[in-house]
């Protein structure tokens, strides 16, 4: 068995529309629940603590995660939720843009014993009372020596106040190692900054590596000692759903593997190329579906 990464947040069922379609197609997703199947697929022992409803999406999620294997923490709440949906309305370009239904007041967080890393984010942490929940644990478990990792994913949806939303990130830069956002996550939270400035001015907050995917142009990060970018993988993209959240996966599984961060540029590049490969294998097929181990091994030795 492997290191264990302990996985918080949401599972909600998104509702795909694409451009010029009359209806839009359930599928289970949610990014933290996205990022647990995605290390699953690579053979990493997780679990995932998260909460739905007893509601027809949430029979979905269950059916879909214990199809998949998955271990999963069901979280009790102090009141009857509901299960998180997303409107994801999908361009001719594969991009999506989301609105949410959503829920998230879990009480307590379970996690298992031989948790190493801890990885949450996007809903998680933007929607309260569980968002602050959240922060508490991060600040908790990064005290007592396990790695904790976050991924922004920002949602003005649920939170569009911007100025509250760059205060929570912040917080959340305070508690945790390792930080993840997009460039368009940096964009909204920082408008009058680059996303490279937005990056220095986060890690400067407390995480000792900032990594910031940039879509078509790859992904860089930082460190107090290094700046690393490597480009992206051309691929015939068919939709980017879930393509970020096969990147953390892919980023987690390697830190555990490796044991944490590494200080080593040479490792550091190794790092961001197999998550840009574990993100354009998921670009080049349907909705949320990252590789497998082998499919990622095979990628790298194929380059």
């Amino acid at each position: 068995m492997g290191v264990r990464v302990a996985v918080v947040g949401e599972a909600l069922v998104d509702l795909l529309w694409r451009t010029g379609e009359r209806q839009a197609r359930a599928v289970p997703g949610g990014s933290p629940a996205n990022v647990a199947v995605g290390l699953h697929r690579l053979g990493r022992p997780v679990t995932l603590l998260t909460s739905w409803g007893d509601d027809p999406p949430g029979a979905l999620l269950e059916a879909h995660l214990g199809g998949i294997g998955v271990e999963v923490r069901r979280l009790t709440t102090a009141e009857p939720t509901r299960t998180m949906v997303a409107l994801a309305y999908l361009g001719a370009d594969g991009s999506a843009d989301y609105d949410f239904l959503a829920a998230w007041a879990p009480s307590e967080f379970p996690l298992p014993a031989d948790t190493a890393v801890l990885h949450t984010g996007s809903l998680a942490v933007a929607v309260e009372p569980g968002a602050s929940r959240v922060l508490d644990l991060c600040r908790r478990e990064r005290a007592e020596g396990r790695l904790v990792a976050a991924d922004l994913n920002v949602r003005p949806a649920v939170r569009p106040d911007r100025a509250d939303y760059r205060r929570r990130a912040e917080r959340l830069a305070g508690v945790v190692q390792v930080l993840k956002a997009s460039d368009e996550d940096l964009g909204w939270l920082y408008p009058d900054h680059t996303a490279e400035e937005a990056a220095r001015a986060l890690l400067a907050l407390g995480p000792e590596l900032v990594v910031v995917t940039l879509g078509a142009r790859g992904a860089f990060a930082l460190s107090a000692e290094h700046r690393i970018s490597v480009p992206a993988l051309k691929v015939r993209v068919v939709d980017t759903v879930g393509a970020g959240d096969a990147f953390q996966a892919a980023l987690l599984d390697t830190l555990a593997d490796g044991g944490g961060i590494p200080a080593d540029p040479t490792a550091l590049t190794a790092l961001l190329e197999r998550c840009v490969r574990a993100a354009a294998l998921t670009c080049a097929r349907e909705g949320a579906n990252p590789p497998t181990r082998d499919e990622l091994t095979t990628s790298e030795r194929e380059r």
